[in-house]
């Protein structure tokens, strides 16, 4: 049974399930800002297999300020998010606990976990290049959004947007400061429309013939083109073909949903039962069907629709090396006027 309330001008949803295993069961507190249809399936495959229980409560925004104000007696065991980002502000803000767990090692890329166990990437999506389906284009680099070639045809969301914030963030891990200036001064000479909108805006204004090319992220085509966001995105998804771009000398540039267990988690042994169970190949399976997203354990297969993109080559530098460079990233954006 799924009940939707408003508390304290966020809308949360707790998501309660029969408990399979008897009055031993535990029962997990999952805080997340996915959305619950998305997570919903997962939980259901682990109630059933584990006998727990998972309480869902979906906070829009404001994850690490309602468990801070929480304090110790949060029940919060399990904090779960998008953007890696977001999942080491949680660390920074002292609100995570580390991990030791062979089945969470052992499953995930060391690049896509924190080093000393305080969070996990569950899924990863991929920033690729969308261009238009009649483009004598198969391969592509980041470097080249810059190359004057591609003047006024070069469309793209704000670089304040943290997906883009992270793509310019591992530019600088690539080339530097200096560098990564004069690249992003070189994308904005190349736009064919003011930087904003969203990621499938990418593929509509490809379609309209407002640009050719835009770098955003993979899941979004599977949502257009499965006829998820309805038959108009549909089209979208149809007018473009998608390339994998890489950087000069390495790979694509991914980032992740993940999770960490709480500080102060109730139920820490079943938190940690549960971030075993979402690497499973069960769960890593659910992931890539349900949200178009890559499956971080190596051997599952993507979905379909992300799989006719190609191999996906990951970018190998850590998560939390590109985070470093973030603030470096949304100030090198500001001053190139990426966005005005």
């Amino acid at each position: 049974m799924m009940k939707t309330f408003a508390l304290k001008g966020l809308t949360s949803a707790i998501a309660f399930s029969a408990i399979a295993g008897g009055a031993s069961a535990a029962e997990i507190n999952l805080y997340t800002t996915r959305e619950p249809g998305l997570i919903a399936p997962l939980i259901t495959a682990f109630e059933a297999e584990s006998g727990n229980k998972v309480n869902t409560i979906f906070l829009k925004d404001g994850l690490a300020e309602r468990v801070s104000s929480e304090g110790e007696s949060s029940p919060a065991d399990i904090l779960m998010t998008v953007d890696f980002g977001n999942l080491i502000d949680l660390v920074e803000k002292g609100l995570t606990q580390p991990v030791e767990s062979q089945a969470l090692e052992s499953a995930i890329p060391e690049n896509l976990r924190d080093a000393d166990g305080n969070w996990f990437g569950l899924s990863a999506r991929a920033r690729v290049l969308y261009a238009a389906k009649d483009l004598d284009i198969d391969s592509f680099t980041y470097e080249d959004l810059a190359d004057p070639q591609y003047k006024g045809k070069v469309c793209i969301r704000s670089g304040q947007h943290p997906y883009n914030t992270a793509l310019f963030a591992d530019y600088v891990a690539h080339h530097g400061v200096e560098a990564t200036e004069t690249w992003l001064e070189g994308v904005k000479a190349n736009l064919a429309r003011k930087a904003g909108g969203g990621d499938r805006d990418v593929a509509r204004d490809i379609m309209g013939g407002i640009c050719d090319i835009g770098i955003a992220n993979s899941y979004y085509v599977g949502l257009m083109r499965s006829g998820a966001g309805g038959p108009e995105q549909e089209e979208w998804g149809k007018a473009i073909k998608v390339v994998l771009p890489t950087f000069e000398g390495g790979g694509t540039q991914v980032n992740i949903s993940g999770a960490a267990v709480a500080r102060h988690a109730p139920n820490r042994d079943a938190a940690v039962s549960f971030l075993e169970f979402l690497v499973s190949e069960e769960a890593q399976e659910i992931y890539a069907k349900a949200n178009f997203e890559y499956p971080v354990r190596q051997g599952v297969a993507a979905d379909p629709i992300i799989a006719s993109f190609g191999t996906l080559q990951m970018d190998t530098t850590p998560l939390t090396e590109i985070a470093s460079h973030r603030a470096q990233a949304t100030a090198l954006a500001e001053k190139v006027g990426f966005d005005d």
